[in-house]
């Protein structure tokens, strides 16, 4: 008897050349829709579903293969004598292969003008089955679901006159992976449209992404690497990033350019950051691009070479020349003129990346954590000091210009490693200090890294001042204006403190920790 193959694809990718070496191999090959034209049309033999199941296909074709004469011809194992006595007696076919790939409903899902009625008519539901079910008898069935593995299956088979047990079980647990991700992102799509998934904390919690690049190694060259990008992302996010010149991009790369990116964006002034190890090392707002660029490298010159730069701006040639001077590894902006383009690609080594505008879309809602064994999620930190209810706590009230670069100071703290301490002047960073096990400590590398330029600038710090230390390191440094959350039960000796040495205190009310 001739093995039989059910071929159903809406990516005809390699089907015609995977069906006709069957047909020289055999087998009979049975098919449905457009795929079964396709092969008729280039002369290969093939037998619709509604000849074996003596039933049309219904609903315009919402309905074909989902009857017991298809799935018990996958489903039978024919190790099993009851399994073979009901194919005899129904007269069931037996099925040997499997290749079907699914309706491109992630693709329909990228479009934000189509209504959800539209793009719920590209959910497959006998795809998804018929694939579910081959895979679940991969003994005796071939479960195939991805065009690049064709070539490799006809060669076994022509060689063989098989295909392996091991190619088996590593073709079911592909499928199963495929489905389950489709299956994530059509529960991802329709969260976001009908709910506030997943910050309403579902009892389950799916999420799905699909492989966009092997990366030459992880943080550190013994570690392998690769990059996953949300099947269905959102708007303004690295789901859209696409490096338009130079080397490949790394693992560390890609943290650097969301960290970048995470802080550049929260800004509607033309911004520039600079990113080192995920944490910044300059950032400014200026009147354009470039000019916020030239701020934030002078901010910490020696942190920035060899950085990752972002802008909230399209660049064009007078912003690209600002850059021409100092050694970055890449810049990421929501687009280049062609001048600026010219300006860039002479730069050795440098990688140019894309991300969309931010304008264009919200930022994600959330953010996922590993941890051993699981994940955490959380709301992202999207709020701002315009948000906040800042309290003059001080003698000393801090003037407008200093207002302001507080509240510059507390959003770029709210992007560095928490104990976070940040010093500004003139919308632009003088000194970080970040990631240490106490504050005061942070205090210190930030004034340090300031030097003389801590004279007359303004502090913000991620948590409250446990103790007082922290004002009076900075008031000896020279700075004039500090913000900071305040509820320590020791907060009014901060207060006492920053009476006594004339500075001004703030308490915002709001903590930025970032672990």
């Amino acid at each position: 008897m001739k093995r039989r193959a059910i071929i159903s694809v809406y990516d005809k990718t390699g089907v015609l050349e995977l069906a006709r070496a069957l047909v020289e191999m055999g087998w009979e090959i049975v098919s449905t829709g457009g795929t079964a034209s396709l092969l008729r049309d280039a002369g290969v033999a093939v037998k619709e579903v509604s000849d074996v199941t003596g039933f049309p296909e219904v609903l315009r074709g919402r309905v074909k293969t989902l009857h017991p004469l298809i799935h018990a011809g996958i489903l039978a194992r024919r190790d099993d004598d009851f399994h073979m006595k009901d194919v005899k007696r129904l007269g069931i076919t037996l099925v040997d292969l499997v290749c079907v790939n699914l309706y491109p409903f992630v693709e329909h899902a990228k479009r934000p003008v189509l209504p959800v009625t539209q793009v719920m008519e590209q959910v497959d539901i006998g795809g998804p089955a018929l694939l579910r079910a081959a895979a679940k008898n991969w003994q005796w069935v071939i479960p195939l679901c991805n065009p690049a593995r064709y070539g490799e299956i006809i060669q076994k088979l022509k060689e063989q006159g098989n295909v392996d047990l091991a190619t088996r079980q590593n073709l079911a647990a592909e499928v199963f992976h495929h489905t389950a991700a489709y299956d994530a992102a059509i529960s991802a799509y329709l969260g976001r449209q009908w709910g506030n998934w997943p910050l309403d904390f579902p009892l389950e919690l799916t999420l799905s992404y699909r492989r966009s690049a092997i990366l030459r190694y992880g943080e550190n060259p013994h570690q392998k690497g690769a990059y996953y990008a949300s099947l269905v992302p959102e708007p303004g996010t690295l789901g859209g990033f696409r490096v338009i010149h130079g080397k490949e991009i790394s693992f560390n790369n890609l943290l650097d350019a969301d960290a970048a990116w995470d802080l550049v964006t929260e800004f509607s002034e033309p911004a520039a950051c600079i990113i080192k190890h995920t944490s910044p090392c300059g950032a400014a707002v200026a009147q354009t691009p470039g000019q916020a660029f030239e701020k934030a490298y002078e901010g910490d010159p020696v942190s920035a070479f060899g950085g990752i730069v972002a802008f909230n701006r399209r660049l064009d040639e007078e912003d690209a020349l600002s850059m021409k001077k100092c050694f970055i590894e890449m810049v990421l902006a929501p687009g280049y003129t062609e001048q600026a383009l010219e300006v860039l690609k002479k730069k050795k080594d440098l990688r140019i990346a894309f991300m969309p505008d931010p304008q264009e879309g919200k930022l994600p809602s959330y953010s996922v954590r590993q941890v051993l064994g699981g994940i955490l999620v959380q709301e992202r930190d999207r709020r701002l000091p315009k948000d906040e209810e800042w309290n003059v706590v001080s003698e000393r009230k801090p003037t407008p210009e200093e207002i302001r670069d507080l509240a510059f100071a507390m959003t770029v703290a709210k992007h560095v490693k928490s104990n976070a301490v940040v010093l500004a002047k003139d919308m632009m960073t003088v000194g970080i200090g970040g990631g240490q096990p106490n504050r005061v400590d942070a205090v210190r590398i930030a004034v340090n890294r300031a030097g003389e330029r801590a004279r007359g600038a303004c502090m913000a710090s991620d948590g409250f001042f446990p103790f007082p230390d922290s004002v009076e390191e900075a008031a000896r440094a020279g700075v004039t204006a500090i913000a900071a959350p305040g509820g320590s039960i020791r907060d009014s000796e901060s207060v006492e403190a920053a009476n006594r040495l004339g500075v001004s205190l703030v308490f915002t009310g709001t903590r930025h920790f970032l672990h």
